[in-house]
């Protein structure tokens, strides 16, 4: 009720609060069209949520602390659906029309993909608006190292280990999704203090010689603890 009226307040196209899985969900549009969805977390189990911002616009009780399953449409539903429960290890746990839910770790709401059956809508193309990538987490090098190698005895075509400084990547594209696997290390306090992390631009080595660039275009906005 509280986002209802909150986008109402600022114009925001929603749908209104619908049901999904047995959970409450808010669809809405941002400004380029790409819709998205709140999602509640009463009754989930599973992932544990974040940490909202304190002093925040929003009441810390109805503040956004997470992010919740990532939904991807297809026309390739079966073949899609497989990969992910034979490759990702993935289980559906419930299936309503053409929509799958499944799970993957611990599950719950953090640990969810919402698959959706698609063979009317046109094919999505990069732009603004649009979602590059889906990624999902690995704890370290050694974990990364052993998807690489299930992604050659599978057959699945892959970038390789990217090093990102922060973080290592892999990156594959299933038919016409690209799913990255990143570790969750080293992290962002590889070269910053955890006082001022976030507080300033940084930037991995190999993107430093385009600082001025990537600073000119981003719009300034306060990062300052005070913030939290």
């Amino acid at each position: 009720m509280y986002y209802e009226q909150r986008f109402d307040e600022f114009g925001v196209k929603h749908e209104g609060i619908q049901g999904l899985f047995g959970k409450k969900v808010l669809p809405f549009e941002e400004v380029d069209g790409q819709v998205y969805q709140l999602i509640s977390d009463e009754l989930n189990e599973g992932v544990a949520p974040g940490v909202p911002w304190k002093n925040g616009p929003v009441p810390v009780d109805k503040a956004i602390y997470g992010l919740g399953p990532i939904e991807i449409k297809v026309s390739y539903f079966d073949d899609f659906k497989n990969i992910l429960e034979t490759v990702y290890g993935m289980t559906t746990i419930a299936h309503e029309d053409n929509v799958a839910l499944l799970e993957v770790g611990e599950g719950g709401n953090g640990g969810q993909v919402i698959l959706i059956k698609d063979d009317k809508g046109a094919a999505a193309r990069q732009g603004y608006g649009e979602v590059h990538h889906v990624s999902f987490r690995v704890k370290d090098h050694d974990a990364i190292e052993a998807w690489a190698t299930k992604y050659k005895e599978v057959g699945i075509n892959n970038s390789g280990i990217v090093n990102r400084f922060y973080f290592e990547a892999l990156y594959a594209r299933v038919g016409h999704i690209l799913i990255e696997i990143s570790t969750d290390g080293p992290g962002f306090m590889e070269d910053e203090p955890y006082e001022t992390l976030g507080e300033g631009l940084s930037l991995p080595p190999f993107l430093e010689n385009k600082r001025e660039y990537i600073e000119s275009e981003v719009r300034p906005f306060n990062t300052k603890r005070q913030h939290d």
